[in-house]
């Protein structure tokens, strides 16, 4: 294992002491619990947005705190749910007086802990709700889960529900809101490697010089099947199959394509797959409305992608064009 780091105990901690410093602009840091927040005030009357998750994803999810996005994040160790603790304190942090709002991916253990915290906060201002989100289609249960998992989807939720939240818009609102958007996403990974958890220090599976993982979690978990590695255009194909199989976009609907990268294929390979997922949603009359390639939902080391595609209208079109402002998404300011 070749890692640039001191030593496995501190990552966490010295990952984000370097991040608060290089977006001070955006965010503050709390080590103890740790969290990541807003660094400029919230008007007051704001739903706020929460999320978290194990690291190793980045920049998904501190990434996304900022204008327009997220007002709180929850880091946990690597591939580790954050505590309740850690989601209180953020949330009671980033609370504005117009209730708190928890996107959480579905794995068992964040579900358990944001559920968790949502018990202690029953009696906060504005109330709380949850956001669940399962957009993965390659399995509908694995050992993290029940039921599909949530992966890259959860950006594209954050984004819109967040331009929502910005808006004005109340809980009741943004959850539904979070929720329609969850329903109209679908996504699929495809890894070429597997990535190596630092604590453990050797690869979380084999694969083969010719074999590739095909639905891929985000954790290393299996996937549909292992399958020889294909070209990128075969590659693209079963992606883009299996997601409209799931998600049903109608012709000339207008969808949001998102080709993300797991962590160590190069923007080239991304663009290329892009390209070829583009190419098979207007042959099946799909309109790709909107795009956004490269790393937002990571597996630390990993090397493949994930599609995902989000079935939109004209209103939602308009909250993903919505000004953003946070470390790794940003457009409009």
């Amino acid at each position: 294992m070749k890692k640039l780091i001191n030593g496995i105990d501190g990552i966490l901690s010295e990952s984000l002491r370097g991040f608060g410093a290089a977006h001070a602009d955006l965010v503050a840091v709390s080590l103890d619990p740790k969290y990541v927040l807003r660094a400029t005030p919230k008007a007051r009357g704001k739903v706020a947005l929460v999320s978290g998750g194990g690291s190793g994803h980045e920049p998904l999810h501190a990434g996304f705190v900022g204008a327009g996005m997220l007002d709180a994040a929850c880091p946990g160790e690597v591939f580790t749910s954050p505590t309740p603790d850690q989601m209180l304190a953020a949330a009671q942090a980033a609370d504005a007086g117009g209730g708190l709002l928890f996107v959480v991916k579905n794995y068992s253990g964040d579900v358990m802990n944001f559920e968790m915290a949502a018990e202690m906060l029953a009696d906060a201002p504005g109330g709380v709700a949850t956001v669940l989100t399962n957009d993965d289609v390659a399995v509908e249960d694995s050992t993290f889960s029940q039921g599909r998992r949530g992966v890259a989807g959860t950006v594209i939720v954050e984004k819109i529900v967040g331009a929502a939240a910005e808006r004005g818009a109340d809980l009741a609102a943004c959850q539904a809101l979070g929720e329609r958007v969850n329903k109209a996403t679908g996504s699929l990974g495809v890894a070429l490697t597997s990535c190596t958890v630092p604590a453990a220090g050797r690869p979380t599976f084999d694969l083969g010089e010719d074999e590739m993982e095909l639905g891929v979690g985000i954790h290393g978990e299996p996937g549909r099947r292992r399958v020889p590695l294909m070209p990128a255009d075969e590659i693209a194909e079963a992606m883009v199959s299996a997601i409209c199989e799931s998600t049903g976009p109608k012709p000339g609907e207008p969808l949001l394509l998102l080709l993300n990268g797991m962590g160590a294929s190069p923007q080239m390979e991304l663009y290329l797959m892009y390209e070829a997922a583009r190419r098979l949603c207007e042959d099946r009359g799909l309109a790709v409305a909107r795009s956004l390639v490269g790393n937002y939902c990571t597996s630390l080391d990993m090397a493949g992608c994930s599609l995902t595609l989000t079935r939109m209208d004209e209103a939602l079109l308009d909250l993903w064009d919505a000004p953003v402002h946070t470390a790794a998404l940003r457009w409009g300011m």
